[in-house]
C-alpha cells in the first residue's frame, strides 16, 4: 500500500470542482470528452476520444492509454475492455481513459501519426512544432497536470512478441511497488527514452507503468486478461475501488515477478525460415537450443544457441528472417 503521508496527500485533494477540456466532472459522475486540436488536410478533425469517470469520494486521478503506436492494437483492447467492462468506474478518485491515443495511426494501422513521426518520440511537443508534437503539447498541457498515476499500454514491434512485462525507471521505490502490485510476470529496469511520455510525465513527477505484451495488429487473449487485472490490481492498491471479486476470477498475478536489469538481443546470423523451439518467458541457460534458422531448398539449417542463463522475454514471430534480425530476447541476470 502506500505510505500513511501519501494516502493522506491523495485524500486531501479537493473533491468539489474537476474541470478537464473546459467540462467540469461532478462526483459520481462520467463524461465523454474529445481533444480536438488539428485537422489534416482534408479538413478532417484529429479528434481523440476521452473517457472520464469520477467516484464519490476523493482520492488519486489515474491515467490509463493505449494506441499511442496505432498499431498496437492489443493495448486498445484492454483499454477497451476496461471500459465495457466498467472497471473505469472507481468509488474514490478519477480515472481517465484514452483507449485510441494516436487514433489515425489505428485507422491506418500503422506506428506513426500522420505526418509520419513517432508521437512517442516527440512529448513533450511544441505549440509550433509538428503534428504529432503539437498534438503531444496539448496532452502535456491539458490533461497530464490533472494526473497522478499513469498506465500506458504497448506491445511488441512487427512480428515482436512480448512477454507480459511492466518498465519502470530504475531506483523508483513506489514505480516497484506499483510493478510487484500489477503482477506482471516481468519488471524491466529501464531508462524513459527520451521525449516518449513516459519521460515526459516522469519529469512532471507523474508515476508512470508502462505495460508491454503481445505484438503489433494483434490481440491476444493471455495478454489482454494480464493487462486488466494489472490495472485492477493497481486501482484496488491506491484505493480507489475494491476489486476483491472481480480478481478472484481472475488469473493470479506473478507471485514474485522477475526484475531485470538488463537484455540483450541474440541476432540471426543466417537469413532464411525462422523456427522458435522455446516458449515465451522460458529460462534458458548458456548453450540451450532456442530456435534454428533453415534456407527454403532443404540445403542448410543452421540451431540459434542461448549466449547467457535468462529468461526469454521476446520472440521473433516472423516465419522469414534476415540475417542480422533479432529474433530473441534473453534477460543477462
Amino acid at each position: 500500500m502506500l505510505k500513511d503521508s501519501q494516502l493522506t496527500k491523495r485524500k486531501e485533494m479537493p473533491n468539489s470542482k474537476f474541470e478537464l477540456l473546459g467540462q467540469t466532472v461532478s462526483p459520481g459522475k462520467g463524461l465523454l470528452l474529445s481533444l480536438d486540436i488539428a485537422k489534416l488536410h482534408t479538413g478532417t478533425k484529429i479528434e481523440v476520444p476521452i473517457i472520464v469517470q469520477r467516484g464519490k469520494k476523493p482520492g488519486p486521478v489515474l491515467l490509463i492509454t493505449g494506441g499511442i503506436h496505432g498499431n498496437e492494437v492489443n493495448g486498445v483492447e484492454i483499454v477497451r475492455q476496461l471500459i465495457s467492462k466498467k472497471y473505469n468506474r472507481p468509488l474514490c478518485g478519477t480515472v481517465i481513459c484514452m483507449p485510441v491515443v494516436n487514433i489515425f495511426g489505428f485507422l491506418n494501422q500503422t506506428r506513426q501519426f500522420p505526418d509520419g513521426r513517432d508521437l512517442n518520440r516527440v512529448f513533450p511537443g511544441s505549440p509550433r512544432g509538428s503534428l504529432a508534437s503539437r498534438f503531444a503539447y496539448h496532452i502535456m498541457k491539458e490533461i497530464a497536470p490533472m494526473v497522478d498515476y499513469c498506465i500506458d499500454y504497448h506491445t511488441g514491434a512487427d512480428s515482436r512478441f512480448n512477454a507480459p512485462q511492466t518498465r519502470i525507471n530504475k531506483d523508483d521505490e513506489e514505480s516497484m511497488e506499483l510493478a510487484k502490485v500489477f503482477g506482471a510476470p516481468f519488471v524491466m529496469l529501464a531508462n524513459t527514452r527520451e521525449k516518449s511520455f513516459r519521460e515526459a510525465l516522469a519529469k512532471m513527477g507523474k508515476k508512470v507503468l508502462l505495460f508491454e505484451g503481445g505484438k503489433s495488429l494483434d490481440i491476444d487473449k493471455g495478454v489482454t486478461q494480464n493487462g486488466i487485472a494489472g490495472a485492477l490490481r493497481v486501482m484496488d492498491h491506491l484505493g480507489m475501488r475494491d476489486f476483491t471479486q472481480e480478481l478472484g476470477l481472475m488469473e493470479a498475478k506473478a507471485k514474485n515477478p522477475v526484475t531485470i536489469k538488463k537484455s540483450q538481443w541474440v541476432r540471426a546470423k543466417y537469413s532464411g525460415m525462422f523456427h522458435p523451439y522455446i516458449a515465451l518467458g522460458s529460462k534458458v541457460k548458456k548453450g540451450d537450443v532456442l530456435g534454428s534458422v533453415s534456407d527454403p531448398f532443404g540445403n542448410f539449417e543452421r540451431s540459434i544457441k542461448a549466449v547467457n542463463d535468462g529468461y526469454i522475454i521476446c520472440i521473433n514471430q516472423s516465419p522469414i528472417v534476415n540475417q542480422g534480425d533479432a529474433i530473441f530476447h534473453i534477460s543477462q541476470e
